[in-house]
């Protein structure tokens, strides 16, 4: 309950400041690498997850 009453609190001008301090953080390049970096963890969690990285090594084993 928490946490959906700090979502609600959240507004676009929070948003955009968030932005913005990201953006003088990392600077524009680094964001999409960034990006990119965060999306191939997801995708390796939900993979162990599901049991792909188990079908990806018995598929190797055959070989």
């Amino acid at each position: 309950m928490t946490l959906s009453i700090l979502i609600g609190m959240v507004g676009g001008w929070q948003i955009a400041i968030i932005v913005l301090v990201v953006l003088l953080l990392f600077g524009g390049k680094k964001i999409p690498e960034l990006m990119k970096g965060i999306g191939r963890g997801v995708k390796e969690f939900k993979d162990g997850i599901s049991g792909e990285d188990q079908k990806q090594d018995n598929k190797d084993q055959q070989k």
